[in-house]
């Protein structure tokens, strides 16, 4: 079988990863910062590609800390 006759992978998205997405660039990278990573790193992330696991903690923890100071 060829390559081009199997399915498609595609990468699974989270809620989070979602929500990551949403925000402006200028939140985007505010978040990066305080992970202390790059934009291009925590768009990987918000894509749903492989990131380091620290990385994809630190960006979660602030995601959620930006969710509870809008409610």
């Amino acid at each position: 079988m060829r390559g081009f006759l199997s399915p498609a992978v595609r990468p699974l998205v989270s809620d989070t990863q979602r929500a990551f997405r949403t925000l402006s660039r200028h939140r985007r990278t505010k978040l990066a910062r305080a992970a202390q990573t790059t934009l291009v790193k925590a768009d990987a992330w918000g894509n749903g590609h492989a990131v380091a696991p620290e990385i994809a903690k630190a960006l979660e923890t602030g995601l959620k800390s930006l969710g509870s100071k809008k409610k």
